[in-house]
């Protein structure tokens, strides 16, 4: 079913939409999100600089990935952090934002607003010494844009990082496996494509979990780049060239609900997958929890945007 664009209208809104389209809870990172007047384009997130005196090249490294999006005018960002200010700043890493300020200037893209994100509360960024106005995380959970993706099949993890099963470790999966791969060689490319194609796709179009045996083919399939490539573009279900749905360049919304599932058969997965062979299926579920393909729909920002700051107008 095609869904409506988004409407970002306020920070709850942005938050949530950061958490969906990462997939997992943010900390110590930096997300910025491209803008082209009011349509959200790509999405960073960059683990925050540990040590001072790296603002700059960190700020040079951030730009690098943020023009990549040729249309971008304008970013929004959030930082998430547990670092105390320094003495006399109202936030900590100003340092950083004022040099990621220059760095983007140059670049003739202006950062619109940004928010500052610990464990607990929320608030604007730039804000002066002075009363709290810090608001609880815990209420984007009402805000409508994590109400609509919760509605499309998404979930946001507390963090990033995976919890694999015991895998079984069996020689005779492994030596399995060591045919299956035998029996891809001697085929024409383009067949192993759509042979691997077809048995991934009635997997995520089925409700129970394979057979062993299909399973230990679809891990042989993995261990070949260009069949493991068209795989993961298979995930989303988006019917678009591979290339856009792998660079989150495409114009159709992806089902929240199949990218949850293919996570949870890879990771069923992982438990036939010898050592030797268990790199490709890992890279894979990394590439599901980390970096989940966002809605690629245009979506509005127009209404949330308070008065930009003096550091970051």
């Amino acid at each position: 079913m095609t869904m409506n664009a988004l409407t970002i209208k306020d920070p709850a809104d942005l938050l949530s939409f950061i958490g969906h389209t990462l997939g997992f809870w943010p900390t110590e990172s930096l997300v910025c999100i491209t803008l082209d007047k009011d349509r959200v384009g790509a999405t960073l997130r960059i683990d925050l600089p540990k040590q001072p005196g790296h603002e700059t090249h960190f700020a040079q490294t951030v730009a690098a990935y943020l023009t990549s999006d040729e249309r971008a005018n304008g970013i929004v960002f959030a930082l998430y952090t547990t670092d105390a200010p320094e003495p006399g700043e109202a936030r900590p890493h100003r340092a950083t934002i004022a040099a990621l300020t220059g760095v983007l200037a140059r670049e003739g893209i202006i950062i619109r607003d940004g928010i500052y994100v610990t464990d607990t509360t929320y608030s604007p960024y730039d804000t002066p010494p002075g009363p709290d106005i810090a608001v609880p995380l815990s209420t984007t959970e009402y805000s409508r844009v994590n109400a609509e993706f919760v509605y499309r099949g998404s979930t946001i993890e507390p963090t990033n990082q995976v919890t694999l099963p015991t895998a079984t470790h069996k020689a005779e999966d492994a030596s399995a496996v060591e045919h299956h791969k035998e029996a891809i060689l001697n085929q024409p490319p383009a067949t192993a494509v759509d042979d691997a194609h077809e048995l991934w796709n009635g997997m995520l179009a089925a409700k129970n979990y394979p057979t062993n045996q299909n399973v230990l083919k679809l891990i042989a399939y993995f261990q070949f780049p260009h069949i493991r490539d068209r795989l993961m573009a298979d995930i989303p279900g988006i019917d678009e060239p591979s290339v856009r749905i792998l660079f989150a360049q495409t114009t159709q919304a992806p089902s929240w609900s199949r990218i949850e599932w293919a996570k949870q058969l890879l990771t069923h997965t992982y438990t036939l997958t010898a050592p030797q062979h268990a790199a490709p299926i890992l890279t894979t579920i990394g590439y599901i929890n980390r970096g989940k393909t966002e809605d690629p729909k245009p979506t509005n920002t127009s209404n949330w945007h308070s008065t930009p700051t003096p550091d970051t107008a």
